[in-house]
């Protein structure tokens, strides 16, 4: 995990490099920078069981997998669209990946005991089918997408009964889209399909206000040497720009730990040299009450990775007097409030993101 310092510099190198396209290339452009990928396709028996389920929406369950969270953050010319998707660890089939022999003597009286493994390896194919969704539920292809995909895992702790969450990410410009989307096996003689509509607004229409992406509370983010240049998929983690990010499960902390809220905001207008100023403001909140207000923040940049402890102050009153604590917050359900106010159109929003403490 980066330092709050390291962060702030990562999230400005990655910002720069979405305003100029190094990453988040249109569907259009991506397309030109790799030529490769327009010679993918999915394969017919895929694509007709993936066209079985278009109207009702049901798909094939010898993969089941169920779709969790989606998030989009800018990109040039079009936004960087997260999808999150869960599996049962035991329907990807992990295997052990290299098995290590224990250094234990061998003898008559104490043979040498199993080798165990230290990684277990999944792997599997991922296609996806893009189309625009119009009102009248017309479709039409914008592209679609071949993932094959490795993920090892450490074997120990391994729960095959788990759910776990994988990610891709993929740019698409604004719009109302239908997914369908495929998992399947090597062979694809197992197959799970599933069907996802998401929306995104168009950031130039925002005239006469601020929106902001979806809302995250980070778990993780950390720089990578340079951007991904094909669709991956992640277990637990995503990708976007230089930054590799994992968001908080659940918006569920313990006590003790602190929100890192990730978000872009659109709608900021940049004064006469072209730089952006814009207060935010943060409250917690239990039911109508506040629990904790944290000092507003000034910043230039409309990509915020802001921490906030979780921690209040406490009048304590005794017969000495009246004393200051500062503690936890303790477990239950609360709400997050941010107002963002542009300084330089007089533009302001509020937002609210729940979240849990136990």
């Amino acid at each position: 995990m980066k330092t709050r310092h390291g962060i702030a510099a990562v999230l400005t190198v990655a910002f720069v490099l979405v305003a100029i396209g190094t990453n988040g290339l249109s569907a259009q452009d991506k397309g030109k920078a790799q030529p490769e990928q327009q010679k993918v396709f999915i394969p017919k028996q895929v694509k007709a069981v993936l066209q079985e389920g278009l109207l009702t929406r049901q798909g094939r369950q010898d993969i089941p997998f169920s779709f969790s969270r989606h998030l989009f953050l800018p990109a040039r010319d079009s936004l960087h669209n997260i999808i999150y998707f869960k599996v049962k660890n035991t329907d990807l089939g992990y295997a052990p990946a290299a098995v290590v022999a224990p250094a234990a003597p061998v003898t008559p009286e104490q043979p040498q005991p199993a080798a165990q493994p230290e990684q277990l390896q999944a792997k599997f194919n991922v296609f996806l089918w893009f189309s625009t969704l119009a009102e009248d539920g017309m479709l039409q292809t914008v592209k679609e997408v071949y993932i094959p995909v490795t993920i090892d895992t450490p074997a120990a702790g391994y729960d095959p009964e788990k759910d776990e969450a994988y990610s891709f990410g993929y740019p698409l410009p604004y719009g109302r889209f239908l997914l369908a989307m495929a998992v399947t096996s090597q062979d694809l003689s197992k197959m799970g399909t599933g069907y996802f509509e998401f929306s995104t607004p168009n950031p130039a229409a925002m005239a006469s206000g601020l929106d902001t992406t979806p809302i995250f509370f980070a778990k993780s983010v950390d720089q990578m040497q340079a951007p991904e240049t094909r669709t991956e998929v992640h277990k637990d983690y995503f990708t976007y720009s230089i930054l590799k990010m994992e968001p908080k499960a659940e918006n569920v902390f313990a006590q003790g730990e602190s929100l890192d809220i990730f978000f872009f905001t659109f709608g900021l207008r940049p004064d006469a040299q072209q730089r952006y100023n814009v207060e935010f403001g943060y409250e917690v909140k239990k039911g109508e009450e506040t629990a904790v207000r944290y000092e507003n923040q000034v910043s230039d940049s409309p990509l915020v990775s802001q921490p906030l402890p979780l921690k209040q102050t406490v009048l304590i009153k005794s017969d000495k007097g009246e004393t200051k604590e500062e503690r936890d917050l303790g477990p239950g359900l609360y709400s997050l409030v941010i107002k963002i106010g542009d300084k330089v159109s007089g533009l302001s929003t509020e937002k609210k993101v729940d979240f849990e403490i136990k």
